[in-house]
């Protein structure tokens, strides 16, 4: 089965890769590089390149949830980096950009970084199957928090956020969504057969809840950045969140941990988060988007 699992998790990042370029590319061309609002968000669900990368992206996203369900977390999310280089393979040739040397370094730590704090993971957590329902509320309670706060922002500074902002609270969100799903899954497969009696209202509702404000901060970060940084930000961000959570509430720390692991695991974090923002500094598609944004507002404001 963690074969099955693995073959999944590739196939999802091939989805989830094309998926986000058709979305990306239906932004842009419907906003303008403006920030995506309610009616923008109305419009794109009768935009036929958006709703086909949406398709693609909620193909990618079932077979990501048959693999965290069928196998740990720290298999799993490693494979989603492979996205990244699919995704700015496809979107340089889609916009024909040339990527820059700096993009490529970007890349590559996002990448090594990433892989690397997960596979280090493998040697600090042991898998817990079973979650606790006082577990369970803290998570929903603390994503609740996460979505006050980076929904709070949004509704103030709106117009001020660039998409590092929204990367980074989709990559939150979906972090928190990631280990909630992968709850239910295997609560649903318990051995007490009680399957929907497993799950709990509040969880699914909090998983709705940080799914469309997740969705709704890709959809800004795709009118304000390349698909490759949201690529980059999820599968740098998701996967740290939802091994931190592991570690902090499920108890997933092995007691014998060695501190050269867990200085290589804040070093691999380091660099991962270093790529993510040198990406979104250095991609030869931002300066492009600025302009067009600047453009824009001189038109609007004349």
């Amino acid at each position: 089965m963690p074969w099955v699992a693995v073959g999944c998790a590739i196939a999802a990042a091939f989805f989830l890769a094309f998926g986000t370029q058709r979305q990306s590319s239906a932004v842009r061309a419907a906003s303008g590089g403006l920030s995506v609002g309610s009616r923008g968000m109305m419009r794109l669900l009768g935009n036929p390149r958006w709703v086909f990368g949406l398709s693609l992206m909620g193909i990618g996203m079932a077979l990501n949830v048959y693999a965290l369900a069928q196998a740990p977390l720290t298999v799993v999310q490693p494979i989603g980096a492979i996205a990244l280089v699919i995704t700015t393979v496809v979107n340089a040739r889609d916009q024909d950009i040339r990527i820059n040397r700096p993009t490529v370094l970007a890349i590559v730590a996002c990448m090594a970084g990433s892989i690397g704090f997960v596979v280090l993971a493998i040697n600090v957590t042991a898998t817990n199957h079973e979650v606790s329902r006082g577990q369970e509320l803290v998570i929903v309670l603390l994503l609740a928090l996460a979505v006050l706060v980076f929904g709070g922002l949004e509704v103030v500074f709106r117009h001020r956020l660039k998409a590092i902002f929204h990367i980074l609270g989709a990559g939150v969100l979906f972090g928190f969504v990631a280990v909630l799903v992968r709850t239910i899954s295997v609560a649903m497969m318990g051995p007490n057969g009680l399957s929907l009696a497993n799950v709990t209202w509040y969880t699914v509702l909090a998983i709705a809840v940080a799914g469309l404000l997740g969705t709704y901060f890709v959809q800004n970060a795709y009118s304000g950045g390349p698909p490759d940084l949201v690529i980059a930000g999820l599968t740098v961000i998701d996967p740290m969140v939802g091994i931190a959570i592991g570690i902090g509430i499920l108890g997933e720390l092995r007691p014998d941990v060695h501190p050269v692991i867990a200085i290589s695991m804040a070093a691999a974090a380091l660099v991962a988060i270093v790529g993510v923002v040198a990406l979104s500094r250095h991609h030869p598609d931002v300066p492009a988007r600025q302009r067009e944004q600047r453009q824009d507002h001189e038109v609007s404001g004349g």
